[in-house]
């Protein structure tokens, strides 16, 4: 399927990566679209991530930080980074386009070597329905009740990822 790269630039996709831009295209990243590096994607309705979208859920992967990189606009990453409102009490780290404003990836303390871009900057769309469509949504408890899950896509009423959570009815 041909790439479909609606928002113009200079976006890419291929068998191995994509390429991740903010809205201003002053950032991009390259990241891999399957294999070791590209770890997992699921949807968070936890409190923190509805707040730093600024909407109800977000869209995330996981990928290694050796499988990930700048192609340019790292000197214009800004970083804001605390704890206090981690559901896990893990330490996370955002990095923010500091001329448009777009959150393209965060790291977590208790994700070491990993990075956690959201799948909305991704930029061929195809691959959102496709090698980025998320497999778990976390943090059930806290999504809006107007708003079903993600349709095929596991359910937790917690933290997937801390394992302690049992899977949502």
């Amino acid at each position: 399927m041909a790439p479909y790269i609606p928002l113009g630039g200079d976006g890419y996709s291929n068998d191995k990566e994509a390429s991740a831009t903010c809205y201003c295209g002053a950032v991009q990243i390259a990241v891999p679209i399957e294999g070791d590096g590209l770890v997992d994607t699921f949807l968070c309705n936890c409190t923190d991530c509805r707040k730093i979208t600024a909407s109800m859920f977000a869209s995330n992967f996981i990928v290694k930080d050796s499988a990930m990189k700048h192609n340019r606009g790292e000197d214009k990453l800004t970083k804001f980074s605390q704890a206090d409102t981690i559901a896990t009490g893990n330490n996370m780290t955002n990095f923010f386009c500091s001329v448009c404003g777009t959150l393209m990836y965060r790291r977590s303390s208790g994700f070491p070597g990993m990075s956690i871009p959201r799948i909305g900057t991704i930029d061929d769309f195809n691959l959102h329905e496709t090698k980025f469509k998320p497999r778990v949504e976390q943090f059930g408890k806290d999504r809006v009740c107007w708003l079903k899950g993600g349709e095929g896509v596991e359910q937790y009423v917690g933290n997937f990822y801390g394992g302690e959570e049992k899977k949502a009815e």
